[in-house]
């Protein structure tokens, strides 16, 4: 089984061939450059990587615009700055190649301290707790490694450019009734400083993004993988 792998990138230069040596061999690495000023996208290239430009800033522009450059049956996702290793994606994209789920996501275990700061890790078990009480899903963490199958993704309909994007991803998920998983995955100290959780503001910045999602009223008609 081969997938792309999207990597939202924002000045990711010095954790970039650390991951990409990581791709699974005969899967593509597709980095969505948000427009870095380190010289991410040319590196990006120079290690053969796909690459794709998209100005619009947000984590969840960056997502998306990798989701509709991809062709692959599966498509997986994975943070750009060294703290999730991408060897581990094969792992999880058993799990929805043989059916027994449809969107498998990576809980983070932290390796080292410091490698979650406090106010990341509040910020996620709260909102774990507010995603609970709106779709019934026990998840403990809402983390950027996932798996799930092209078409199905693109037939969510996801809108949210921002930080919202993993989770709504989820919520219209379960709003569609896709078995969702999760898969225990090291957390690693990241390369630089987090764009969106490296500051209690930037937490809650995309607490805020997050609580617009969960507001949002399910959609009809939401179409199974």
């Amino acid at each position: 089984m081969t997938a792309d792998v999207v990597l939202p990138c924002l000045d990711e230069a010095e954790a970039l061939p650390w991951v990409l040596a990581r791709i699974p061999a005969g899967w593509r690495p597709i980095v969505v450059d948000n427009g870095s000023t380190d010289g991410s996208a040319a590196l990006a290239a120079g290690l053969g990587a796909t690459v794709v430009h998209e100005p619009r800033r947000g984590f969840g522009a960056a997502c998306h615009a990798g989701l509709l450059a991809a062709d692959a049956e599966f498509v997986c996702f994975c943070d750009c700055d060294a703290s999730l290793d991408p060897g581990l994606l094969p792992g999880l994209l058993g799990s929805v190649a043989d059916g027994s789920a449809d969107l498998v996501l990576g809980r983070r275990r932290p390796t080292a301290r410091g490698a979650w700061p406090a106010h990341a890790r509040a910020g996620n078990l709260a909102l774990s707790r507010l995603l609970r009480r709106r779709t019934g899903l026990r998840l403990h963490d809402l983390g950027p490694m996932r798996v799930a199958r092209r078409e199905a993704l693109l037939g969510l309909g996801l809108s949210d450019r921002r930080s919202g994007y993993p989770l709504q991803m989820v919520v219209r998920a379960s709003d569609a009734g896709w078995s969702v998983r999760e898969v225990d995955v090291p957390y690693l100290p990241r390369s630089g400083r987090s764009k969106v959780t490296g500051t209690w503001k930037g937490t809650w910045q995309a607490v805020h993004d997050m609580r617009r999602v969960l507001d949002e009223p399910a959609l009809v008609g939401g179409g199974h993988p």
